[in-house]
């Protein structure tokens, strides 16, 4: 295997990362600025207001996209394995 061969897959990867931590940061980002905006019309500054909902929201995200990314995470490991078995 090449040292391009390593940095494809490492790149792969990176990449499976992103798409499966997308859903959830999409989502809390969302919900944060919901949740500030609410703050701002209400003038209710407590800064713990934001981290249940949040927690909550991503959570259910996560259980929501859990077979997306047990499909996705299958794919990228089908593909490590064959590259190890095969031997490039």
């Amino acid at each position: 295997m090449t040292g391009a061969e390593v940095l494809d897959i490492a790149r792969e990867g990176v990449w499976v990362l992103v798409i499966m931590s997308l859903p959830m940061m999409v989502v809390g980002l969302l919900v944060g600025v919901v949740i500030a905006l609410f703050q701002a019309l209400t003038q209710i500054q407590e800064m713990t207001l934001v981290f249940v909902p949040k927690i909550l929201a991503i959570f259910i995200t996560m259980i929501l996209s859990l077979p997306f990314l047990g499909a996705t995470i299958a794919a990228y490991m089908d593909r490590i394995v064959d590259l190890i078995i095969i031997g490039g």
